[in-house]
């Protein structure tokens, strides 16, 4: 008999529809399975056996055929068990072929004593399936459940073991779909964050820095000695910035949940990622690949916080890579079997020292590094590269004075966040009907359009690009951060004063590197 169970499979960051096709016929006891399975696919035979077997089932000592459709598209992972299993039960008639069963997809890695394991992607498949008019039901792992569950247009259903699905299907048992409430999860407030910027004493430039970066999603480079505080303050980012939209939190979801890095008993991410990976870390792990595409560091990080710690440490390759997804929000990764896309839309964080040996310029400490040292330091970081990076700031040495007061002075990361939110709000209204909705994005036409400058600030514009040798990118840069330093101080127009305040997060070009 022939059975046609109907799945799913995670590719790039969405789903793709199989269909698993089973037929048990009489010849040689033999189970092929065929449709470019990879290593794992092909070991389920394995598990199926046995957890039809374990699950008190009768395993048909026949020739079992299962083709995976469409055959030209490859499948990798465990999800298939969960099909293939149903679909030897269905066409051995150990289960009842029903209107039920039509109408449902299921995917779930199965063990060998028959109970269904959590898989990646559950979010990614729903999503897919859910497109679809022919299915009602997705069947799933109960650990996945709560996640599928966000997607609208379908009806999720969290099983434990291969035995309670045989059963529900069978019409022996009954299940309520699972729920999700979205809009709890999104409203709930949030952990206490362990950190918060009212623990930093003193750094008012650089905290104003931060604020002007998060509110119009600007890339920012912090250079200071060993000890100034550039980990500490780049770690609060997160905290400053706005709370993540619905789609923003289902598109971080689905990245994590492919890579297999959901918390556990969470369905949804709430929290802006935050991801420092060591200088030491591949191209790879950073931009993403491998020889089934997965998700890098600048991927994990979409919609939050890159920290790139002693930046100039990390391979140049590495750096250079970063240049296109920084501009383009999105990373292509290209295999002989195809290409998948992953978002980038992440806010780049970088920190380095002002020399190898960290104490150039320092009040307290005596530099011991050549200027030829000094330049071949600042090199690591390539002009284009520099120039993709909006603010650049020194960090200086904290002062007593600073560090022995009491923080209630200091800000809280909630003060601060409501005039980012503020500013982001306007920025919204601005570009409403866009793809993008940050400063940081605007194109040629919207800074025509929406950074007008009159003549005193034109005028001093020009003199700063000639005295630091800016770039026609460096140029456009300053006119984006005027215009989030405009939109933090409720301003229609850019003024004098907020071109200055931008030259300043942009003074320290180059040229100004290598006299730093």
């Amino acid at each position: 008999m022939l059975a046609m169970i109907k799945s799913c499979v995670v590719s790039g960051l969405d789903g793709q529809p199989v269909i698993v096709e089973v037929d048990v016929g009489a010849g040689l006891a033999a189970f092929d399975i065929v449709g470019l399975p990879d290593a794992s696919v092909k070991e389920s035979r394995e598990r199926v056996r046995s957890a039809i077997k374990n699950s008190g089932f009768e395993f048909p000592i026949r020739r079992i055929t299962v083709n995976l459709a469409p055959a030209d598209i490859k499948k990798e992972g465990p999800s298939l068990d969960l099909p293939i299993a149903i679909g030897i039960l269905v066409a051995t008639e150990q289960i009842k072929l029903s209107e039920q069963l039509t109408h449902a997809a299921f995917v779930g890695e199965l063990s060998l004593e028959g109970t269904v394991r959590s898989i990646s992607g559950a979010l990614s498949i729903a999503s897919c399936l859910a497109d679809s008019t022919e299915i009602e039901r997705l069947y799933l792992p109960q650990d996945n459940a709560a996640e599928a569950a966000i997607s609208q247009g379908i009806s999720a259903y969290g099983v434990k073991s291969l035995g309670q699905l045989a059963d529900l299907l069978n019409g022996e048992d009954t299940l309520e779909p699972t729920v999700t409430d979205v809009e709890r999860l999104l409203q709930s407030p949030a952990d206490e964050a362990a950190v918060d910027m009212s623990d930093v004493l003193g750094q008012q430039a650089v905290k104003r820095a931060l604020e002007v970066a998060a509110a119009g999603a600007h890339n920012i480079l912090l250079i200071g000695p060993p000890g100034s505080g550039k980990t500490m303050l780049a770690r609060r980012l997160p905290t400053i910035l706005p709370e993540m939209t619905l789609n923003e939190s289902i598109e971080v979801t689905k990245i994590y949940s492919i890579s297999g890095m959901l918390p556990k008993g969470q369905a949804l991410m709430t929290s802006r990622p935050f991801r420092a990976p060591h200088h030491g870390a591949s191209s790879v792990s950073i931009i993403g690949g491998g020889a089934i595409p997965r998700p890098g560091e600048i991927s994990l990080s979409a919609h939050g916080v890159l920290f790139l710690d002693e930046m100039p440490e990390f391979h140049r390759d590495v750096l250079e890579a970063l240049r296109q997804p920084m501009e383009d929000h999105i990373v292509t990764i290209s295999r002989a079997s195809g290409r998948v896309d992953f978002p980038a839309s992440f806010q780049l964080v970088g920190a380095m020292n002002p020399c190898p040996c960290g104490y150039y310029g320092d009040s307290r400490k005596q530099c011991t590094c050549t200027p030829y040292q000094r330049n071949r330091y600042f090199q690591r970081i390539s002009g284009p590269l520099l120039d993709r990076i909006d603010i650049q700031i020194e960090v200086p040495r904290v002062q007593y004075k600073e560090i022995s007061g009491r923080s209630r002075d200091e800000e809280s990361s909630a003060v601060i966040r409501q005039r980012v939110k503020a500013a982001r709000m306007i920025q919204q209204r601005r570009f409403a009907g866009k793809t993008y909705l940050t400063n940081a994005q605007m194109s040629r036409q919207d800074l025509e359009q929406y950074c007008q400058l009159d003549r005193d600030a034109a005028q001093l514009l020009a003199e700063a690009f000639r005295t630091l040798g800016m770039s026609g990118r460096g140029h456009d840069r300053i006119l984006k951060i005027a215009r989030t330093i405009a939109d933090l101080a409720g301003a229609e127009n850019i003024a004098l004063e907020h071109v200055a305040e931008a030259i300043q997060f942009r003074s320290l070009d180059r040229e100004e590197f290598n006299d730093f």
